[in-house]
């Protein structure tokens, strides 16, 4: 190998490393801090043993439904929402009770077209991949 190739190689793996760096910083500081803005939302999901974590997300309209997505590499509430999707969301103050229903096919491509990411968030998020989880009220039970 060239001396040339070499140093281009060394560049390239410094760049890399320096940018899976920056993802991993911005991505644990925004799970750190739990940044709260308007249209945020606080999700509480269960594991396995009955305890309770919670997570703020962004709220996502479309088609008159609520969502959130999936946005992150660090996802442990995705995976607590597959295992028990009765979950509870606070916004504005108020609490209720939702399932957490994992969307696919017609209805995930209207949420992605419905709520664009640029280029520097899919950047900044190392281009995590993009789910959704809609959000639908439980019905309260009158006899309970």
């Amino acid at each position: 190998m060239s001396k040339v190739s070499r140093r281009t190689v060394k560049t390239v793996a410094i760049v890399l490393a320096v940018y899976v760096l920056l993802v991993v910083a911005f991505e644990s500081l925004l799970g750190y801090f739990q940044p709260e803005a308007p249209g945020t939302l606080v999700i509480t999901t269960v594991d396995d043993e009955g305890n309770t974590y919670d997570r703020v997300l962004s709220g996502l309209e479309s088609d008159g439904k609520s969502y959130v997505a999936v946005n992150h590499w660090p996802r442990a509430w995705y995976g607590r929402v597959k295992e028990n999707p009765k979950i509870q969301i606070t916004r504005d103050g108020e609490t209720g009770d939702f399932l957490a229903v994992p969307v696919s096919g017609e209805e995930h491509d209207r949420v992605a077209k419905d709520a664009p990411v640029g280029i520097g968030f899919r950047l900044m998020t190392g281009f995590a991949p993009r789910y959704f989880v809609r959000l639908d009220p439980l019905a309260i039970d009158e006899n309970e």
